[in-house]
């Protein structure tokens, strides 16, 4: 087997194009046996993204750039970075500090998870002020909003955009977490209207009430993060780990969240496989399982009534 360097060396050597490091990516990324799910599911994906966003290009517009021949730096540059993808394991948003949910870049590095939200689709579907079925009819009544476990900010800067006359505050435990939250607020001008806690859930708040809130908690199980890929150890443990069956702190957000939504208010929460471990808890709970283009039973609705009667 050829060392990093010297693989990395023949490629920025023989390779001229875009399509040629895209190629080149896939088979390095196959051949290495990786694991996506940081932004994307395939090696193909995981290519193009490297490669365009490495570029910075347009991350959604491959074709017209396939057969452009790159520049000596640019082609070592593109190089090293497949390399180092295959030889750390890291998430490539690691690698080139982005991340998208639904277009809209973020800033992200190990504080942070790399943000993959179901939620984030969620929030640009008709669910929200659509012509059929709503979770909020008005998106523009919607006057507080909070996202708890907010990491690198994503959901809390998503939902500026959605609701626009919200006021939205966003907690997490991690101080680390939040500096990378507050560059993400300041790179999209939103520092007025979002407000960030460090604290605890909840605690940090004082009584605030919201009308929706959202969450992307921690949700992984004890087993599960024994068998996580090593891209995945490459994130914070405490954005992830969530008990011996993962729903340690789902729980307590159910508990909490009635004292801290308005009379008409809802909770978001995604809990990735968990749902029949739930339902089975909580036998009575009228929770509302939403899909996505890639999920179905990974998010839930539930409403500050509903709540009440758990």
């Amino acid at each position: 087997m050829k060392l990093p360097a010297v693989t990395a060396g023949l490629a920025a050597a023989e390779l001229l194009t875009v399509r040629d490091f895209v190629r080149h990516g896939v088979s390095r990324f196959t051949d290495a046996g990786l694991s996506f799910g940081h932004g994307t599911t395939n090696a193909h994906d995981e290519a193009v993204f490297m490669v365009l966003e490495g570029l910075k290009l347009p991350i959604d517009r491959l074709q017209p750039y396939l057969e452009a021949r790159l520049t000596t730096p640019e082609r070592r540059m593109l190089a090293d970075l497949i390399e180092t993808r295959v030889s750390t394991r890291k998430p490539a948003s690691y690698l080139l500090n982005k991340a998208y949910i639904q277009g809209v870049p973020f800033h992200v590095d190990e504080r942070v998870i790399v943000p993959r939200s179901y939620i984030g689709e969620l929030l640009f579907t008709d669910l929200f002020g659509g012509d059929d079925f709503t979770l909020v009819e008005d998106p523009t009544a919607v006057e507080t909003v909070l996202d708890l476990c907010t990491g690198s900010g994503c959901l809390a800067i998503l939902a500026a955009r959605i609701f626009p006359d919200a006021a939205v505050d966003a907690v997490d435990l991690s101080a680390d977490a939040l500096e990378v939250a507050k560059r993400n607020v300041a790179d999209h001008g939103l520092e007025e209207r979002i407000t960030l806690f460090q604290g605890d859930l909840f605690k940090p708040l004082k009584g605030r009430a919201y009308d929706v809130i959202l969450t992307n908690p921690p949700y992984v199980s004890a087993e599960a993060m024994a068998a996580l890929p090593p891209e995945y150890r490459h994130e914070p443990a405490m954005a992830l780990a969530s008990g011996e069956d993962g729903l340690d702190i789902v729980r307590r957000i159910l508990k909490e969240a009635p004292k801290h939504l308005t009379d008409d208010g809802g909770l978001l929460c995604e809990l990735g496989t968990g749902r029949e471990l739930l339902e089975a808890e909580y036998p009575e709970a009228e929770f509302l399982w939403l899909e996505t283009a890639e999920s179905f039973g990974e998010v839930f609705w539930i409403t500050k009534e509903q709540l009440l009667d758990l």
